[in-house]
């Protein structure tokens, strides 16, 4: 991870960006007044997404679980469902 101020970021930006893609390095950029930003690569933002997609579901799941275990689930037949499905 590096940290770079952002009037070297400016005036480097290709290189620092190469840096992010080539060799999947994180750049912490620090601006005044705290307001720092990160880069990072489109596929470590997609892979972080994933995750935090991953984690909504299992959450999700998780509820699922116990409500089911609390005694508030709901049990259909096969064919009340597909009766459902043309509703």
């Amino acid at each position: 991870m590096l940290a770079v101020n952002y009037s070297t970021i400016r005036e480097n930006l290709k290189t620092y960006c190469d840096k992010v893609t080539d060799d999947k390095e994180t750049v912490i950029v620090t601006r005044k007044g705290e307001k720092n930003v990160v880069i990072i690569s489109l596929e470590e933002w997609n892979a972080l997404q994933k995750a935090l997609h991953n984690a909504e579901y299992l959450a999700k799941i998780d509820r699922s679980i116990a409500d089911i275990k609390a005694g508030r689930g709901i049990v259909k037949t096969m064919e009340e469902l597909e009766a459902m499905e043309h509703e």
